[in-house]
């Protein structure tokens, strides 16, 4: 159900009527909501996160990003672009479905005739 309805799968995408509200997902459906975007956010974002770390603790200064991808894809491969994702991988799933589901649990007492969280008292 989860696929059905929340990816546009062929070419005329997903009807708006059968999609469903975040009102009706179960804890097990923003769990792994939360999961999956962190872990797809965290691949693609990785590469550039090797980069920023190699510019943080390189030796040579007033480099740019693209001289520092330039230098590691000729001496390292691209492979190196990803060493060590599978650890910031495996951390992404449960943080982010936790961080998902604990925002969703608090959205829905705000919902609930209550004071949001966040809003200033006046």
């Amino acid at each position: 159900r989860l696929w059905k309805d929340f990816l546009p799968l062929g070419g005329g995408g997903a009807d708006k009527a059968a999609l469903a509200s975040k009102d009706q997902l179960s804890s097990l459906e923003i769990l792994l909501a939360g999961g999956f975007a962190g872990t797809i956010g965290w691949a693609v974002i990785f590469p550039v996160d090797v980069l920023k770390s190699r510019l943080q603790t390189s030796k040579i200064k007033n480099q740019g990003m693209l001289s520092v991808a330039r230098r590691i894809l000729a001496t390292e491969g691209i492979g190196a672009f990803y060493l060590g994702c599978s650890a910031a991988l495996l951390r992404a799933f449960p943080a982010n479905a936790g961080l998902f589901f604990g925002y969703e649990m608090v959205d829905m007492q705000g919902e609930g005739g209550g004071r949001r969280v966040c809003e200033r008292k006046e």
